[in-house]
């Protein structure tokens, strides 16, 4: 055997689908199949993509991967309506939870806000003088 360094990204299709295998054998039948990609977008009056929210469901819960919204529209509530749309969503789905993290630099109070409580959080990340939080905001 031999450990090799490199990147493939048929090799981490790989893993990861030996990952989600595994994991599918440990959770309860009933959730097995739950998985779904979503994503709600804003777009300006010429069409251009101007903020937008990611996120994956899976297992009762929903989990925000991107959320960017343009220093143009910054601060006149569509952030607020794009993650509540994403809440919706999670609602329709029984999610249990959701979860998502930012760093210090990005919205941390956007999301206290909105109800999100910090359950993790850690310090000197990206660089010493940044933070990363880990939030969630339970549904049920």
């Amino acid at each position: 055997m031999k450990i090799i360094k490199q990147w493939d990204e048929n090799d981490t299709k790989y893993i990861r689908s030996k990952l989600i295998e595994y994991n599918q054998k440990n959770i309860p039948e009933d959730m097995r199949k739950e998985f779904e990609e979503v994503s709600f977008v804003l777009r300006n009056d010429d069409n251009d993509i101007v903020g937008g929210i990611v996120g994956t469901y899976y297992w009762k819960c929903l989990h925000i991967n991107f959320f960017w919204i343009d220093d143009t529209v910054r601060g006149s509530g569509f952030g607020t309506k794009l993650l509540k749309e994403m809440e919706n969503f999670a609602v329709e789905k029984k999610c249990r939870l959701i979860k998502l993290d930012t760093f210090s630099f990005q919205a941390p109070e956007f999301y206290r806000k909105q109800g999100y409580e910090v359950f993790a959080t850690l310090n000197g990340y990206p660089s010493e003088k940044d933070s990363r939080f880990y939030y969630v905001k339970w549904l049920m």
